[in-house]
């Protein structure tokens, strides 16, 4: 594993993982989870990467600020944008860059593949339990006031950053997104991945909804059928 900084801000960096022999196809971008807070870091995402390289893969498991380090609105989504940039730095294949995102890295991982200036576009998302109806989330309390302090107020305070940030609003994306999401999920609702897709799928966006066994944490339980879910789904993704 190498560490790389995009940054000069202490969690603006991310580990690159290389698998011992020939990489499968591009690179997977794993975003961790934790309510955009900064008592979770990416050691949430380790597991997942150690797994994926031992698999073949090339994974950039990345980092940035959070709201109590620095981060909320614009700095989090600053952070993602340069961090998965960066990649055209790193000596990688970026014909194929699929985000892997848990919960409020689920949203973070679907707005960086709508992204229109990027230098490394995201080819596909895997949303695992990802918050992808922001506004919905912020009215019933979701991860308590996580999107309001993320953001900087709810949708009727800040509705221009809603417009930006929010999953929902800004379907059809241009790519794949494969949403992951167990009904007994008692943290974010299915609800979310549910009326994503749905949207998405009606303004004529490639989006899938799988449902899983298990609750919020057995998706990144790399023992786990929820996981077997997404390390299969890769190659139709283009990994």
């Amino acid at each position: 594993m190498i560490r790389s900084t995009y940054g000069a801000d202490p969690p603006q960096f991310g580990q690159l993982y290389r698998p011992s022999g020939a990489p499968l196809r591009g690179v997977v971008v794993i975003v961790h989870g934790g309510f955009w807070r900064a008592q979770y870091g990416l050691s949430l995402g380790e597991p997942l990467a150690q797994a994926l390289v031992g698999a073949g893969y090339v994974c950039w498991n990345l980092e940035y600020r959070r709201v109590g380090n620095g981060g909320g609105w614009p700095a989090t989504f600053d952070d993602v944008a340069a961090g998965v940039d960066h990649l055209a730095t790193l000596d990688v294949d970026t014909s194929a860059v699929v985000a892997i995102g848990h919960s409020a890295g689920g949203q973070l991982a679907t707005w960086a593949a709508g992204r229109t200036d990027a230098r490394v576009p995201v080819t596909a998302v895997v949303s695992q339990a990802g918050v992808l109806d922001l506004r919905r989330a912020a009215r019933d309390g979701v991860g308590g006031a996580a999107v309001p302090d993320l953001l900087g107020g709810g949708p009727d305070d800040v509705p221009e950053r809603y417009d930006v940030a929010d999953p929902l609003g800004r379907v059809p994306l241009a790519v794949p997104v494969l949403a992951v999401h167990a009904r007994g999920d008692d943290i974010v609702p299915f609800a979310q991945s549910e009326a994503y897709v749905s949207a998405a799928q009606t303004a004529g966006g490639q989006a899938e909804l799988r449902e899983v066994p298990g609750d919020h944490f057995t998706l990144i339980d790399v023992t786990s059928a929820a996981w077997r879910v997404v390390v299969d789904a890769l190659p139709r993704l283009g990994a």
